[in-house]
């Protein structure tokens, strides 16, 4: 009898916890394909988007930790999206010493002639565009983009990105690059996400000519 009692319990709670996944599988919107491309039609890599409720705001996550590396003498990765709060460490993996800085609004900030990875991260606690630089190799650039909402994506090499976990309603979607020609508030638009559908929007938009400073050949027995 008690190992019936115990049996039955336990297909109770199986059936509960089943049935309050089904619910929260059902309140959630399918994923959302976006896709960014140029005036020709081009994919554009690195563009960042982005999904905002005009409503109640999205529920803040915990403070993420993320990585912007430097190998061979570059920033990895050219953007990296960040909800606001997150942690940001910088491990220098090259064999010689950076002086990373930043001289952006949102968070200026040093970090000295340095190998290996500074004890403490960087906390990037105010909304917008960080612009990294490297004070022994110019042509060393890379961009942290640190946004209101949690839900965001960064396109790969064909221009798509995927955005998933939003609950349906009413948002707006934007995109960002640091070429973007133009505000990224002017690229918003309205997208409706129903429960278990998933949704597309695209993105056309204008790039401005790049230009970065180039590459200077190494001396290995002046870079130590």
């Amino acid at each position: 009898m008690k190992h019936a009692l115990v049996a039955a319990a336990v297909v109770a709670v199986a059936a509960l916890l089943a049935a309050r996944a089904g619910v929260q599988a059902q309140g959630r919107a399918g994923p959302v394909e976006a896709s960014v491309t140029d005036d020709k039609g081009k994919p554009i890599e690195d563009a960042v988007v982005s999904l905002m409720s005009p409503g109640a705001p999205a529920a803040a996550p915990a403070p993420a930790t993320e990585v912007m590396d430097q190998h061979d003498r570059e920033f990895v990765p050219y953007v990296l999206p960040v909800y606001v709060g997150a942690r940001v460490n910088f491990p220098n993996r090259d064999n010689i010493r950076h002086h990373v800085y930043s001289f952006s609004a949102p968070k200026k900030f040093e970090l000295p002639l340095y190998i290996g990875t500074p004890a403490a991260p960087l906390v990037f606690d105010k909304p917008g565009v960080v612009a990294l630089g490297c004070n022994i190799h110019d042509w060393m650039l890379a961009y942290i983009y640190v946004l209101t909402t949690p839900h965001f994506a960064k396109t790969a090499a064909d221009g798509k990105a995927r955005v998933d976990g939003l609950a349906p309603g009413a948002y707006e979607a934007r995109v960002w690059h640091p070429r973007l020609r133009g505000d990224t508030e002017k690229t918003g638009k309205p997208l409706t996400l129903a429960a278990g559908e998933p949704a597309q929007v695209a993105f056309v938009v204008s790039l401005k000519t790049e230009w970065r400073i180039p590459r200077r050949p190494i001396d290995p027995y002046r870079e130590r």
